[in-house]
Formats: structure tokens, sequence, C-alpha cells
């Protein structure tokens, strides 16, 4: 092999194992930025990760909203209608949020299988309710029954 192509053969080598590399740093920083949605059955069985980042979503269960001591720390119950799942959070809750209202929250689940949250976000208006809420309640039969309680409530 003359120099000139070995020259060139090194290159091209040199250049696929950069952009390689590149690729490879690049999916590492997706990955560790993916926040999963998880329902509170999935959660209840275990399919969530324990330790990671995830999103899980659903109807604040009526009654099961309390307040500590210091206001700032909630805990409260949420449902997709086949499973429960604790939420513990520290800070102030948006101002839409509602027992008996769709709600996302963001944290990590503990081994005692409640959620850990750092971000609840709750619907913007009476209509509106994130996808993957409304997703998990049609597949466990509860969206009819959320919709009928909405209605009969009074504004």
């Amino acid at each position: 092999m003359n120099p000139v192509r070995k020259k060139r053969l090194f290159i091209v080598l040199a250049i696929l194992a950069g952009v390689g590399i590149a690729a490879a740093l690049a999916l590492s920083a997706l990955q560790q930025n993916i926040n999963l949605f998880y329902t509170p059955s999935q959660i209840a069985q275990g399919e969530a990760p324990a330790g990671a980042r995830i999103r899980a979503g659903g109807l604040v269960e009526k009654g099961s909203l309390e307040r500590g001591q210091d206001s700032l720390t909630v805990s409260f119950r949420v449902t997709d209608g086949i499973a429960t799942v604790t939420v513990r959070y520290q800070g102030i809750l948006p101002d839409l949020f509602r027992e008996g209202q769709g709600i996302v929250a963001l944290g990590r689940v503990d081994a005692n299988g409640a959620l850990l949250a750092d971000e609840v976000l709750a619907k913007h208006d009476e209509n509106y309710m994130p996808p993957e809420v409304t997703q998990a309640l049609e597949q466990s039969g509860m969206l009819k029954h959320y919709e009928t309680a909405n209605r009969e409530t009074p504004k």
C-alpha cells in the first residue's frame, strides 16, 4: 500500500471513530434526560425503575390530600382506577390543583413505592387533561367516571 492511500485510510478511520464517539455521547446524554410516563398501576406493579426520574399521572383521590405542619409538605394519592400511588411533594402546589382532578407529577419512586415528586403539574382548564393521563384512564375505564363527575360538579 502506498503512503498516500495509507494516510487517507487513517484519516477516514479517525473520522469514523470521532463520529462514533460523538454519537455515543449524544445518546448517553439523551438517555439521562428521558422522563418516561408511568401509570399508578405500573408503579404499583414495580415496573417503574426505583431511583430514576419518571412522570406519573392520574386522578387525585378525593379526601387524600394531607398537608404537613410546615404547610409546604403535602402528601396525596393518585389513582388510575386500578391502583393507587402515594405522592409526596414539598413546595407550593399549582393553583388549579384539586382533589378529583388529573395531574402529572415528576419525581423518583422510593423503596416503599411512593413517588417523591419534585414537580407537580395540574391541568390548565376544565377541558384539558394530559394525554398520558387520558390514555391511562381510558385503559382502566375511569375516564367515563371522571367525565361524569366533572359534569355534575358545579363550577
